[in-house]
């Protein structure tokens, strides 16, 4: 016999209080700045000055979780852990398809980071717009995640056929409509002028090469949003923690592009490894609202989630440096 839905998101607890939320949105601000003082300048990343940033970015969610252990638990902690794991693992996946991008546009190295840059604010937003629209979802009713959890389900089959097929991690920019579109409504230049989005030329404006591969990570941008913010819900239903994990895993992308750069080409197996964790999640937000209504259904605990993440993680990065060895990186990847 069915027994009493679950609470929502509107009756469960979260510790976003409107100072935690004014602090963090302040501290991004402040990074992001930064971020954008440092990129004014043109350059070419050396591997120390990438490393270095790196560590400082993977240092500051550690240091925010001890932070949420020490004032809200250990379950608290649990969850903001496990969900950034997730969160970081799709990310490394989202720095590949901005390679691509960046090499199809053939951005000088010294702009790459600009324009990762506003790819990663770019990401902050939608991100931001998704995680509202999937709380206020969530506040309808325990069906959302079944939905969510269809969602992920689909996406990971996608995904998994896609890797198995050959066809993942690529990028094809004569489809990508937004970019068709600025091509008729605006003239481009051949070249690129610095950080210039836009120049005044002949008389008229024109865009740069830079504002195409700008709108094209923001097009991008979309489809991991439609990701991401599903499966770190499986995670925790906890807006603020959602807002939280995504903003640590996208902040540090820009330094860690240069750090991966290398390595990024040789996960060959990654996508498969994504595939999993976004079905496994998928299948946890269904069990949750099952549980909801047939109470002797079981959940997956989050400790059990983090276990199977890193697992899976570890997995296919030992299959891909073993199939490396047995066989040279296909050419393109």
């Amino acid at each position: 016999m069915p027994t009493e839905a679950a609470p929502t998101v509107a009756d469960l607890e979260t510790i976003g209080s409107p100072a935690l939320w004014t602090i963090t949105i302040a501290a991004l601000i402040l990074l992001l700045t930064v971020d954008f003082i440092l990129t004014r300048r043109p350059h070419e990343i050396r591997m120390g000055e990438a490393v270095g940033w790196s560590v400082f970015y993977l240092a500051l969610p550690l240091i925010f979780a001890l932070y949420v252990w020490g004032a809200f638990g250990t379950g608290v902690a649990m969850e903001f852990f496990t969900g950034y794991v997730v969160e970081k693992s799709l990310s490394v996946d989202n720095l590949f398809v901005f390679m691509l991008l960046l090499s199809a546009f053939a951005v000088p190295d010294a702009l790459a980071q600009r324009v990762l840059l506003f790819g990663i604010i770019g990401a902050l937003v939608l991100r931001a717009i998704f995680i509202a629209l999937g709380a206020a979802v969530l506040q309808s009713g325990t069906w959302a995640f079944l939905l969510f959890g269809a969602i992920l389900i689909v996406t990971a089959g996608k995904i998994v056929k896609d890797a198995l097929g050959g066809h993942a991690r690529e990028v094809d920019i004569s489809s990508m409509r937004t970019v068709r579109l600025l091509r008729r409504l605006m003239p481009i230049t051949d070249d690129y002028r610095g950080t210039r989005l836009v120049v005044r030329e002949s008389g008229r404006r024109a865009l740069t090469p830079l504002a195409l591969a700008v709108v094209a990570v923001f097009a991008t941008d979309i489809v991991f949003a439609v990701d991401s913010v599903p499966a770190v819900y499986g995670v925790t239903q906890d807006p603020f923690l959602v807002f939280a994990t995504n903003a640590f895993a996208l902040l540090g992308l820009r330094a860690l592009y240069f750090v991966l750069m290398g390595v990024l080409t040789r996960l060959r197996h990654l996508n498969h490894g994504l595939g999993v964790i976004l079905a496994f999640i998928g299948i946890k937000l269904i069990l949750h609202w099952a549980h909801g209504v047939w109470t002797w259904v079981p959940e997956i605990p989050t400790p059990i989630s983090l276990g199977v993440i890193v697992a899976v993680l570890l997995t296919v990065t030992i299959t891909s440096v073993r199939a490396n060895r047995r066989a040279p990186v296909p050419a393109g990847r």
